[in-house]
């Protein structure tokens, strides 16, 4: 992949996990568990949330400020474990189709993580 291509990868799975913490953060818990098949702590879901904001940050912040660049593969393989769970946790909850979204979402971290390994050469 191409630099410009990772970068817009990057920016679209920071956006979309900084929409997804936002609404496990912010939206109450009780609401939260009346849509999910399979029931969590709330105290689960606010530090999934919380590893979503990390993981976000770690995709771009490392990239734009040039300090500590090589968090950005491991922030995108920390996400891939969370999208792996997410994965088994929908399929698990009996939604077949639904754990495509995950699945797909991971793949892409795994490319970031991927295309972003010549970080590591310059630590």
């Amino acid at each position: 992949m191409t630099s410009a291509t990772l970068w817009t990868v990057q920016a679209l799975l920071a956006f979309l996990f900084l929409f997804a913490c936002g609404m496990k953060l912010i939206v109450p818990v009780e609401a939260m568990m009346a849509q999910m098949p399979l029931k969590l702590s709330g105290m689960f879901v606010h530090f999934i949330g919380c590893c979503e904001v990390a993981g976000a940050l770690g995709l771009v912040l490392p990239g734009l400020t040039h300090v500590r660049r090589q968090l950005t593969p491991l922030a995108a393989w920390a996400l891939v474990l969370e999208m792996v769970g997410a994965t088994v946790y929908t399929l698990l909850g009996g939604g077949g189709a639904g754990a495509l979204f995950p699945l797909v979402v991971g793949l892409l971290c795994a490319a970031v993580a991927s295309g972003r390994r010549s970080y590591f050469a310059t630590a």
